[in-house]
């Protein structure tokens, strides 16, 4: 469900009237389209209320009365392919973490949405990096079904489009095995057991109220994901726990398998390529943290691409408060093998595909208009957006640090504290 209020998004106001759609125009010295038409050297696109009307060159006609932006470079919006931005505040202050719910008596049925935060500090923070749609999944609790995950703009109003239950996140690997009994095979006995349960749902549960692993309510909310109707996001990192999903994948073609994290996806990466299973990958996950992560190397990336495998590029470890990092490690990834193009696809067009966002992503007529003006390449840590383009609308480059770095910037002298001076 989409889930949209009315107020505005103002470039450098918190003002809460209706926001008024322009017309304008953005010029890049470098447009990187993420489409056929390639980079654009001086680059021209006019946006007309939320769409991209037209895409092109120099000589590109462009309506007279509208608003002008130009950069250096120009890319699609970002995407934080796997965060939870807006569901936590504080980590340690449980009133402001909305991540997990360790002691509910429900796992699947929990939709995170319910617990979105636009207000939240992190979400300026990842916008003012170019990121204009986060993809958000919750935590596990005390079960390896953590939940519904949702994806919402990164404009911080309170009117935040957000698409609910987009896909259904669980953990295996490890995590999965700890939370389902104690090993692996136990955790995925548990998975197939709730696979049957849901889509047994409701005449298994006419007579009981309790499946084998589900309630009524988790069963019910997991049936979408178990009859290959929504996103079965999973996450592992070690190649043979990779391999026991896409067992999985082969004994039901039907379901649709994300795996986020896939640090050893490259040992397995022709049939990850084969049975066409995407991956979210943090690119610069290169040491051997855990038992899973033995083969962890930075060139996963560069290595996933040349075996076909469809994947996007998240900072997986930290997605709360620095889910923005994620061009950083893109960055590193072409610095380990990954062509440039690869690397912004990963942050955009890789992400839009593999959770549906039709229209999105790209640069090209008919796209949704998130647009973003870099002061330099994108993927080089000093640069920055100039100006960004949610839906058409112009979102605010304002943070809560950075209205304080320009309040003590420009603090009077007379008004600053006296500072202790040794007598």
């Amino acid at each position: 469900m989409i889930r949209s209020l009315i107020s505005s998004v103002a470039a450098i106001s918190l003002a809460t009237a209706p926001a008024i759609a322009e017309t304008f125009v953005v010029r890049g010295e470098t447009v990187w389209t993420g489409t056929a038409q390639g980079t654009i050297e001086n680059g021209v696109i006019v946006i007309e209320d939320d769409r991209i009307v037209s895409v092109g060159g120099a000589s590109l006609e462009v309506p007279e009365d509208a608003t002008e932006i130009s950069a250096p470079w120009v890319t699609p919006g970002l995407i934080a392919a796997f965060s939870r931005t807006g569901l936590v505040e504080v980590g340690a202050e449980d009133s402001t973490n909305d991540t997990m719910a360790a002691t509910s008596p429900f796992s699947a049925a929990l939709n995170a949405a319910d617990g979105f935060n636009p207000d939240a500090t992190a979400i300026d923070i990842t916008r003012i990096e170019g990121f204009t749609r986060l993809v958000v999944a919750p935590n596990t609790g005390s079960s390896l079904f953590a939940g519904q995950g949702f994806i919402a703009d990164a404009s911080g109003d309170l009117d935040s489009e957000v698409s609910e239950r987009a896909f259904d996140f669980i953990k295996l690997g490890e995590a999965g095995a700890g939370l389902a009994g104690g090993s692996r095979q136990s955790a995925m006995t548990v998975l197939r057991a709730a696979l049957d349960d849901a889509r047994g749902f409701p005449a298994r549960y006419l007579a009981h109220n309790e499946g084998a692993v589900l309630s009524r309510v988790d069963a019910q909310a997991f049936a979408p994901a178990a009859r290959g109707q929504q996103l079965l996001v999973i996450q592992a990192s070690r190649a043979s726990d990779l391999n026991a999903i896409m067992d999985l994948a082969e004994e039901d073609p039907s379901l649709e398998i994300v795996i986020v994290g896939a640090d050893e996806a490259w040992r397995v990466a022709p049939r990850l390529a084969e049975l066409q299973i995407p991956v979210i990958i943090n690119a610069f996950s290169n040491l051997p943290s855990s038992f899973e992560q033995l083969a962890a190397t930075s060139e996963n990336a560069a290595r996933l691409a040349d075996a076909g495998v469809q994947f996007a590029i998240a900072n997986v470890g930290d997605g709360s408060h620095q889910a923005r990092l994620a061009t950083q490690l893109a960055g590193n990834a072409v610095a380990n093998g990954l062509s440039f193009d690869d690397a912004l696809a990963a942050l955009t067009s890789a992400p839009a595909d593999i959770f549906g966002l039709t229209g999105y992503g790209r640069i090209a007529p008919g796209a949704r208009a998130d647009v973003v003006a870099w002061d330099g390449d994108p993927l080089e840590v000093v640069s920055a957006p100039v100006a960004i383009l949610i839906g058409g609308e112009q979102a605010s480059l304002e943070s809560r640090q950075t209205r304080l770095r320009d309040r003590y910037l420009s603090l009077d002298e007379a008004e600053r504290p006296r500072a202790y001076s040794r007598p």
